[in-house]
């Protein structure tokens, strides 16, 4: 069941228009002023992907190529990166931690701002973990 876009030249706004088939004829019309001058557009095409296939490209080496540690707007355009990849919304907190690592703040300045930052991610597996459980 296909979704096609279109421009509407009355407007100049875009307009999704669903069909219940590829063979179905439709007659689009602008959903923002009910103008009938729409031109088609080239669409994103969206892949349905398993798991483990989405974990397997993630572990690709060249993911990492232009990851540089020191650099907080490296870790944030990686760690965005990750998250579209993993298709999840990780909530709001990751996405503030994110926008600020992307404009530059350091992760301990982020951290120091955001006590609460992680609390309870234990609890997910059994408990809270003890102090010191996460070295790395």
């Amino acid at each position: 069941m296909p979704i096609y876009e279109y421009h509407c030249t009355d407007c100049g706004r875009q307009t999704s228009v669903f069909t219940r088939s590829i063979s179905e004829e439709v007659k689009p019309v602008c959903r923002a002023c009910g103008g009938e001058n729409l031109s088609r557009l080239i669409s994103r095409v969206a892949v349905v992907r398993s798991e483990e296939s989405r974990l397997e490209s993630m572990a690709d080496p060249s993911n990492f190529a232009g990851l540089d540690e020191d650099d907080p707007r490296s870790l944030g355009s990686f760690m965005r990166q990750m998250s579209q990849e993993m298709g999840e919304d990780l909530g709001p907190e990751f996405d503030e931690v994110v926008d600020r690592l992307e404009s530059g703040q350091s992760p301990e300045d982020i951290e120091e701002s955001m006590p609460d930052l992680g609390e309870g991610m234990g609890e997910d597996f059994g408990g809270d973990l003890p102090a010191g459980d996460l070295d790395l």
